[in-house]
């Protein structure tokens, strides 16, 4: 965004021109049907302000949901080794 693109290409940058690149975008990169089920999703709408991005509400990763909550935990985890042996 800094560098003067919009935020639709933004995160078309993050999404379908990587999986394009590589090669993957018959299964990756976009929503449709067929495709892989890796999505985030936000509380507000990234078009109108890119920083929206950084409000994840919840992940569908390989069609699991993981709510919030399930992300804190899984970021506490990954930050707090001793919380895994707990």
């Amino acid at each position: 965004m800094e560098a003067g693109v919009s935020p639709t290409d933004a995160l078309r940058a993050a999404t379908v021109w990587p999986a394009e690149f590589l090669g993957v975008s018959d299964r990756s990169g976009s929503i449709a049907v067929g495709k892989r089920a890796d999505l985030v999703l936000l509380d507000a709408n990234p078009l109108s302000d890119i920083r929206h991005t950084q409000r994840i509400r919840a992940v569908v990763l390989a069609g699991r949901l993981l709510q919030r909550a399930d992300l804190d935990t899984l970021l506490g985890a990954a930050t707090d080794p001793q919380a895994s042996a707990r």
